[in-house]
């Protein structure tokens, strides 16, 4: 989808280069939907970034409208459910008092709700419902009814393709944005008369180094979005059910500073039973 909506927003009518042949492994892995686009853009277009940025939500449009003709079915090729997944998102259903649940992803947000129910998560009823200020930044056609909570590759793209820190900073700016949603969701609450409630902690789970340096870049400030209570404590849980080790994931998650930031490592990911007392719900 990232080569179609290159050749189509800005191409000239011959094929573009898939991404995997276009780009180095580095340029896509762990990066986002938008600077994945702005990169291929550049390397097999030629097209600078600054001017392929200013045609990005077209392309990411047209990312969408390819993944949306697919069905569920097609979609969930080549991708496998990881045990523990679905069967503690149920338990988190049961939480919605205490616990909300979101993505956090580079995915545009349609293509992103389209995954979502393909693979079974949002038939568990863990999501939150996306605050309003979410509903009303983006349409995507067909996919209304399965909104949820999160941060994704279509709200947020810093357009610089040649640091290599924007694959996990704009990640991190992407927690920030959930992380606005999910306290603007409370405010809504508050308003309309239920008790308040404020965010007292915030938990990240990611299987790849681009997730553990954005929760830790949150965490830490290290990005322009973060306008959130100082009291709030930033959770990671990392998963080593990915391309890489607990001892990877470990070493780039560092020391823990208690009440800011609390890093836990799962070799066995959601599989392991004491996940949910990683998250800190139980």
């Amino acid at each position: 989808s990232f080569s179609i909506a290159c050749e189509k927003i800005l191409g000239d009518g011959s094929p573009t280069a898939p991404v995997a042949e276009a780009l180095e492994r580095r340029d896509f892995h762990g990066s986002t939907d938008g600077l994945i686009l702005l990169r291929l853009a550049k390397a097999a277009l030629g097209v600078d970034a600054a001017t392929s940025y200013e045609r990005l939500d077209d392309m990411m449009q047209e990312m969408y409208q390819n993944i949306a003709s697919l069905t569920d079915e097609e979609l969930m090729r080549g991708i496998d459910i990881l045990p523990g997944v679905i069967s503690h998102l149920e338990t988190l259903s049961t939480m919605k008092h205490q616990v909300a649940c979101g993505l956090v992803t580079g995915n545009v947000e349609g293509i992103a709700r389209r995954k979502m129910r393909a693979v079974g998560v949002w038939d568990t009823g863990a999501l939150a419902p996306p605050s309003s200020c979410q509903q009303q930044s983006q349409e995507w056609p067909g996919v209304e009814g399965i909104g949820f909570l999160g941060g994704f590759g279509s709200d947020y793209c810093s357009g610089n393709i040649d640091d290599f820190t924007r694959n996990h900073l704009d990640r991190a700016e992407q927690i920030a944005i959930a992380t606005k949603r999910c306290q603007a969701q409370l405010d809504q609450e508050e308003e309309s008369g239920q008790p308040l409630q404020k965010l007292q902690r915030v938990v990240h789970v990611g299987d790849a180094p681009a997730d553990v340096l954005a929760a830790k870049a949150f965490a830490f400030n290290e990005i322009d979005g973060k306008e959130m209570d100082d009291d709030i404590c930033v959770g990671m849980v990392a998963v080593a059910t990915g391309s890489y080790s607990a001892e990877e994931l470990r070493e780039l998650a560092g020391e823990p500073i208690p009440g800011c930031w609390e890093p836990v490592i799962l070799n066995d990911g959601m599989a392991d039973p004491t996940f949910l007392k990683a998250c800190g719900v139980v």
